[in-house]
């Protein structure tokens, strides 16, 4: 029996509502844009595939991708896997489908290193993942990225004047964090929806402050800057559900946690306010749907979100089309997967797909640089020998006609 029978559409919009105060009709449809039909995604190319060490592999997933001259590009990537010290940020520059030079981030604790990338001021022990590249309206360039150390999930900003030696701004004040992190006290927790942190306690250093509840969510993060300036910051939020919960999928790597999506805004940057719930599952999708990511990108008729559609039961990743005006109502018009993944025992997206940064409109197309994996969420299972790899394809235009 599918799990969505446990529960009806009428209770289970109720249900969702309730339990994260919000009104329901959040993301309701405002919109008859449609997205442009998933056969019209250009033949895919594996751009790169590269095993870091036994636990670490090379992915694009928030990343930005961005042209450089003729057919070129420096798509940026990170390194993820089971051990943070294995974790950094790079980028790849040359012709997809050809051989690409590799760039990590020299990281050190003081000022950054004379290099093509370096990351400084980042404490001893602290590992950059899942880094966004933002040009600056001013001209200058920030990295953000989620920092991995002992006792540390939390995300920051890298500052710099000339795209290659970034300065972290703050360490020890986070733009966000995320649960596991030291600075992260049972009572802020609670207070973030975490009843099952209530006893923890925070161990903060010399210079260090607890973490708000307002600013304790999920990773899966997103940054953009806005033409007036302003920034605004998409992030996989949680909500804890019971045993009881329809929603309660104990195979899933966080039990009891629904990922739903959060919207940030502020004016420079570094600290974020207005925190509000923009994306969940409602009554129209199927029980065990969580949305694990939102990556979005500016066209002249609003903003196209690419939405992190992922089915806990099957374990798998695909990126849904969204469409919005204002980056706070979101519609959700095809609630299915936009980029079809491969068949089973061929290329390595057959059984995730994993959205960068945002689409790029270049030379009369739109590009997509995404991460594909063949194996499950919570890697139990895997079609073949599990790969992860970046991989390139691009469409005339991302609406239907």
């Amino acid at each position: 029996m599918d799990r969505r029978d446990f529960l009806t559409r009428t209770t289970f919009a109720a249900a969702a509502a309730a339990s994260l105060s919000i009104p329901r009709t959040t993301h309701a449809a405002t919109s008859s844009l449609q997205p442009a039909p998933s056969s019209n995604w250009a033949k895919r190319t594996l751009v790169y595939e590269q095993k870091i060490t036994e636990n670490a592999r090379v992915q694009s997933f928030t990343s930005p991708a961005e042209p450089l001259s003729g057919d070129a590009w420096r798509i940026w990537m990170s390194t993820s896997g089971a051990n943070h010290p294995d974790f950094n940020v790079g980028y790849l520059e040359g012709v997809p489908g050809e051989e690409l030079k590799v760039q990590w981030a020299v990281l050190s604790t003081g000022a950054p290193a004379d290099a093509p990338l370096s990351l400084g001021n980042l404490p001893s022990g602290w590992h950059p993942k899942q880094g966004v590249h933002v040009r600056l309206n001013d001209g200058r360039h920030r990295l953000y990225f989620w920092a991995h150390g002992e006792g540390i999930v939390r995300y920051l900003a890298a500052d710099s004047d000339d795209g290659r030696r970034y300065t972290v701004v703050n360490p020890l004040q986070a733009c966000i964090y995320h649960p596991a992190d030291r600075a992260v006290d049972g009572t802020e927790a609670v207070k973030a929806g975490f009843s099952r942190m209530a006893k923890r306690k925070a161990n903060v250093v010399a210079g260090e402050t607890l973490a708000p509840a307002a600013l304790i969510t999920n990773d899966a993060t997103n940054v953009y800057q806005l033409p007036d300036g302003s920034f605004e910051l998409y992030t996989a939020a949680l909500m804890e559900v019971g045993k009881d919960d329809p929603r309660y999928m104990p195979h899933d790597n966080i039990p009891g946690r629904i990922r739903v999506i959060d919207r940030f805004t502020s004016e420079d940057g570094l600290r974020w306010e207005n925190r509000k719930r923009v994306i969940q599952a409602d009554a129209q999708d199927p029980t065990d749907l969580q949305h694990y990511y939102l990556a979005m990108t500016q066209t002249e008729k609003g903003r196209i979100g690419m939405l992190g559609h992922y089915r806990l039961q099957a374990q798998t990743m695909d990126i849904e089309w969204c469409h919005s005006e204002d980056g706070v109502t979101w519609n959700r018009p095809a609630r299915t997967g936009w980029l079809p993944r491969s068949e089973p025992h061929t290329l390595p997206d057959s059984y995730g797909v994993y959205a960068p940064h945002s689409l790029v409109q270049h030379n009369g197309r739109w590009h997509l640089f995404y991460t594909g994996t063949n194996d499950a969420h919570n890697h139990k299972d895997s079609h073949g020998p599990y790969r992860r790899a970046i991989f390139h394809t691009s469409i005339e235009s991302p609406w239907a006609v």
